[in-house]
């Protein structure tokens, strides 16, 4: 992966660059799901925060949680969560979007006065393709997408998971790496220009 590459992935569709990590410990809640399912998903969250070397905590001291994954089956039932409406603004028209367009997942960043990643909405609808899915793959899929702000077209063709030679599907190393170098404690927070790339990728260039 060549800085090109790397300047592709928080390049928006708007032309815009624009790459933010959390800027405080990560303490997410799950809705929707089982047991089970639940640890799942908390595992992949714990998993990508130790490749990010960024912490996760029980309660956010300002938010409470600041990471909420909701899985459902149908857009309508988002208005009728208590308080989300508070909490995500213009929910009414972004539901009536999503459920226009067909769209199965969506994630919402809020951001710190630095813009770093301040708290995250991840919202799967589970449709058919979804459910196809197994549930770590999803997990750890959605995950390493909020784990740092892409861009809106990052992985319009290439997913940020591959097939390990055993069959499991695990975290592509070149996206694992721009985790690791985008957390590197010199990197900014948050950052709008292109020329951050090249700083992403002398840090995957450096020998192990």
């Amino acid at each position: 992966m060549d800085a090109k590459d790397i300047e592709a992935l928080f390049t928006r569709s708007d032309g815009q660059y624009l790459c933010a990590r959390w800027g405080r410990p990560i303490a997410p809640v799950v809705f929707g799901v089982d047991a089970p399912t639940l640890e799942t998903v908390k595992g992949a969250a714990e998993a990508i925060t130790a490749l990010a070397g960024h912490p996760m905590a029980e309660t956010d001291p300002e938010l409470g949680v600041n990471l909420m994954v909701f899985f459902f089956r149908d857009w309508q039932e988002l208005p009728e969560v208590p308080g989300l409406d508070r909490l995500v603004p213009d929910l009414g028209p972004l539901v009536e979007r999503l459920a226009r367009t067909g769209a199965n997942q969506y994630r919402l960043f809020r951001f710190d006065a630095e813009g770093g990643i301040k708290a995250a909405f991840v919202f799967l609808r589970i449709d058919a393709e979804l459910s196809e899915v197994p549930a770590q793959t999803l997990a750890l899929a959605q995950m390493a997408q909020t784990i740092l702000l892409w861009s809106d077209t990052a992985f319009t063709d290439t997913a940020p998971l591959a097939r390990a030679a055993d069959g499991t599907m695990i975290l592509r190393p070149e996206i694992a790496g721009v985790i690791r170098a985008a957390y590197d404690p010199v990197m900014p927070v948050a950052a709008t220009v292109p020329s951050h790339a090249l700083r992403l990728h002398a840090r995957l260039s450096r020998p192990a």
